[in-house]
């Protein structure tokens, strides 16, 4: 009989069913567990910086933004999908997820490409977490796997002698109930065959495994439903590691009621705490920041040395259990929030928009994935937003520092400062905020760095002073934040510069080509879409000054620009109503202007 492949109807590979998530609570209740005195390897993952899930990213696209973009931005470690072998069912993500062989060498690239990927991004300043499947092989009933290797339904190769069907749990159902232990840990998640990882030898096929991840530079490992295999199991595993010093985050989505809860795990690593983004979301749909001053003493989050906290992942942004990139500002002041605040090591995610739950990200025919590029595409680039990169140099320059100085006006308005190193103001609101801020930053002029670009020298963004009572008076825009460190002050005499801000490459002196910009974006009665940019012919970045897209072809807007040839043109889309204005989200737009004739964009609106 075969096995069910994983459908819609399931919370990724490492979650509950969407039964499950009904019951899912947004307070969490304490665990049991003795193993959760026990110490962690280390207190938090490598560099304690920041982190990013690259998700679905290939290997050498992973390189090249670790030396571009995470390590100049202070990115401590990059997130990797599974490097495992897996099934080939087709261009969904979930197959990244159904291994069938611990052989390095998937979609997102080979072994020779992980590795080279490892060290470049170690060059970068960046350590490398591996996600490992190590709870479960493949659902499928047999075949090849995408590095040609054969496997049945219960016979898989390994690093010694592989799974026969001794090595899998005598339950051969689903779980039914996510209240019954035995079956959480033993029965099989929506068909995958569940690893006997009691045994023995299966412990150290694993340790094998991540010992060979170890030996390619890898110093992390988030384990995947960690959740439905026993907390001891896990112990065992890594006590058999060669290097023991890996830093360890377990994937264990607690939920009200339920008998297994993150704290189980601490034993053996960290635990991410999913009601930490589940709250987030309820606060910021309900306008309620200023209940987020008492967080972290909230007696149903873990501790904050222990506990893995995001805005999103790839489960949650599609079964809607967290914000996402669909819910645009919320999304991104939420990842302000994340990273201002001082609960838990946070992770930035970063993935690609689709409108399919198993959809995967653009692809070649023959499934392998294509590589990450920004500004074109579904990829949503969220890392380099400057709610999210910016705001990672803004972490490490507080790193340490209580909050000081918080004030609310008592729902979607909050600020707070970070000792004497750092502030931030956060408006959810409709309307702009301007107001006297009282803050503990020694006396000076200050550079915005969610409204402008950072270089290693200056910043670009709004100048921001505080004078020497601490007091600093200055606007948040709707649905915005303003957010300035001592580690960032402003440009030497230079006029502030608006988000987004110039690139340095556009010439107004070159021979003129055309472009031809074409945005798919939906619209209400009485919104239009325009195209501004850091070229005057775009407006320089003026959104009064942009230019009018026309919808004669609606949805798609459409209008054509004279540029400079062979120049490098930034811009992004905005919607206007009357004096309303939107920007998308994410980062600049690039284009390279042809030497002549047009070029036509296709391109989609970011929510």
């Amino acid at each position: 009989m075969p096995a069910p492949h994983p459908t819609p109807a399931r919370r990724g590979w490492c979650a509950a069913t969407l039964t499950a998530l009904a019951a899912i609570a947004l307070t969490l209740v304490g665990a049991v567990g003795s193993v959760a005195s026990a110490p962690p390897a280390q207190a938090g993952p490598p560099g304690d910086r920041p982190g990013v899930n690259l998700f679905q990213w290939t290997w050498d696209a992973i390189a090249r933004e670790c030396t571009d973009v995470l390590g100049p931005a202070g990115y401590g470690w990059v997130q990797t999908s599974p490097p495992n072998e897996h099934a080939v069912v087709g261009g969904q993500w979930w197959t990244s997820y159904q291994p069938v062989s611990y052989r390095i060498e998937s979609k997102l690239g080979t072994r020779a490409e992980y590795a080279a990927m490892v060290r470049t991004c170690r060059s970068a300043g960046v350590q490398v977490i591996a996600d490992v499947v190590i709870n479960h092989m493949s659902g499928q009933t047999g075949g090849t796997g995408w590095a040609g290797t054969p496997f049945s339904t219960e016979r898989y190769p390994g690093p010694a002698g592989g799974y026969g069907p001794q090595d899998f749990h005598d339950c051969r159902t689903n779980i039914a109930s996510y209240q019954d232990r035995y079956q959480v840990q033993n029965c099989r998640l929506v068909g995958l065959q569940d690893l006997r990882t009691e045994s023995e030898y299966v412990r150290q096929e694993i340790a094998d495994y991540l010992d060979d991840l170890i030996s390619l530079g890898v110093r992390g490992f988030r384990v995947d439903a960690a959740k439905h295999i026993a907390a001891a199991d896990l112990e065992a595993i890594r006590a058999g590691l060669s290097d023991r010093s890996v830093f360890v985050v377990h994937e264990v989505i607690g939920a009200g009621g339920e008998p297994i809860q993150p704290r189980e795990y601490l034993g053996s690593g960290d635990s991410h705490e999913f009601g930490y983004a589940r709250h987030l979301k309820g606060r910021f749909q309900a306008d309620e920041l200023a209940s987020l001053r008492t967080l972290s003493g909230q007696s149903w989050l873990l501790p904050s040395d222990r506990a893995g906290v995001f805005v999103d992942n790839h489960d949650t942004e599609r079964n809607g259990e967290t914000l996402s990139y669909r819910n645009g500002s919320d999304h991104r002041l939420a990842n302000v929030f994340l990273l201002a605040y001082p609960y838990g090591w946070p992770t930035v995610y970063s993935g690609y928009a689709f409108t399919d739950h198993d959809a995967g990200p653009p692809s070649q025919a023959d499934g392998a994935v294509d590589d990450a590029v920004c500004g074109r595409g579904t990829w949503t680039c969220a890392h380099r937003w400057n709610e999210t990169a910016h705001m990672v140099g803004f972490r490490n320059a507080v790193a340490g520092a209580p909050v000081t100085d918080w004030w609310d006006d008592g729902g979607s308005r909050i600020a707070f400062g970070r000792g004497s190193a750092g502030y931030v103001a956060i408006n959810a609101g409709s309307s702009p905020l301007r107001r006297t801020f009282r803050t503990s930053l020694p006396a000076g002029a200050y550079c915005d760095v969610v409204s402008g670009a950072r270089s290693a020298a200056a910043c670009t963004g709004t100048t921001v002073t505080v004078d020497a009572s601490g007091s600093a008076t200055f606007t948040v825009p709707a649905e915005g934040a303003v957010a300035v460190h001592v580690g960032q002050r402003p440009a030497g005499g230079a006029t502030p510069a608006p988000s987004p801000t110039a690139s340095p490459t556009a010439s107004p002196t070159a021979a003129p080509a055309q472009v031809a910009f074409g945005v798919h974006a939906t619209t209400t009665w009485g919104q239009d879409l325009h195209v501004v940019g850091d070229h005057p012919a775009l407006g320089g970045w003026d959104p009064a000054r942009a230019v009018a897209l026309s919808s004669a072809t609606y949805p798609v807007w459409r209008g054509t620009v004279a540029l400079p040839a062979g120049t490098t043109v930034e811009y992004k889309y905005v919607r206007r109503q009357g004096a309303s204005v939107t920007w998308e989200s994410g980062a600049n737009r690039t284009v390279r202007v042809p030497a002549g004739g047009t070029l036509a964009l296709s391109d989609t609106w970011r929510p």
